[in-house]
Order: C-alpha cells, then structure tokens, then sequence
C-alpha cells in the first residue's frame, strides 16, 4: 500500500511482495488528508506492507516541480517504475496530462532508486539526490 505516511519508501526489495499482493493505490486529495495526518479507516484496516514512495517532483499540472506532490497516476507509474516495471509505467503515464513530463524530470531518480537494494539505500539516494536541488 502506497502510505504517503510510511516510515520506509518503496524499494526494489518490495518486489516480490507487490508481485503476489499487488499494489493499492488510494485516489483521494493528499491535502484534505494531510490536514488529518493518516489514510481513511477503511484503509487503515487493511493488512497490508505500508511503503511511501521515494522523493520525486510531480510533473501534472496542477503541481508541476513541486517535490512529492504527484497525482495518483504518477505515484503508480513511480511504483511500478521503482518495482522494475519502467515499460508498464511508461505505457501507464503516456496517457495522461503531464505523464511523460513527470518520467522525463525523475528518469534519473527512477533508475537509482529502482537499482537502490532496500529502504536504507533509498534513503541515502534521497538524501544525495535531493541534497543537489
């Protein structure tokens, strides 16, 4: 479960436990949330491995540049992107308004933290990467 409020971002060792389980993704304003600092009830019951996404600047519209601010369809494609899909996160942004823009900026974070071994390399890539801004 994608948890903008996880302790530990999303790593390729989340792999084979977003393979059998897949991945959930919840549609709903990240602001109106934030102003209640945790997830719906409905999906705070859910047993599921709780990861927040690595540090990436949002490409739609309405948030374009600004760090972690990425439309559900971003957070998708950044997941599967970071999980080793980088085809099936292409196909997926290619159809909506700033999806490519979004690919472009972070294409080289995407590949560094698809390649990162766990959360603990994450971090330290998020750290470096974000250091540079």
């Amino acid at each position: 479960m994608l948890d903008p409020y996880a302790s530990d971002p999303l790593s390729r060792a989340d792999r084979g436990t977003a393979e059998r389980g897949g991945l959930l993704v919840i549609d709903c304003s990240w602001n109106r949330l934030s102003a209640s600092g945790r997830l719906p009830a409905a999906a705070s019951r859910r047993r599921a491995v709780r990861r927040r996404l690595p540090f990436l600047v949002a490409g739609n519209p309405q948030h374009f540049g600004r760090i972690g601010e990425l439309n559900t369809v971003e957070a998708l494609g950044a997941a599967l992107y970071v999980l080793g899909r980088p085809s099936e996160a292409a196909d997926l942004l290619g159809g909506f308004a700033g999806g490519a823009a979004f690919l472009e900026i972070n294409r080289t974070r995407l590949e560094r933290f698809a390649r990162a071994d766990d959360a603990d390399e994450t971090r330290r890539l998020e750290r470096d990467l974000f250091a540079q801004t």
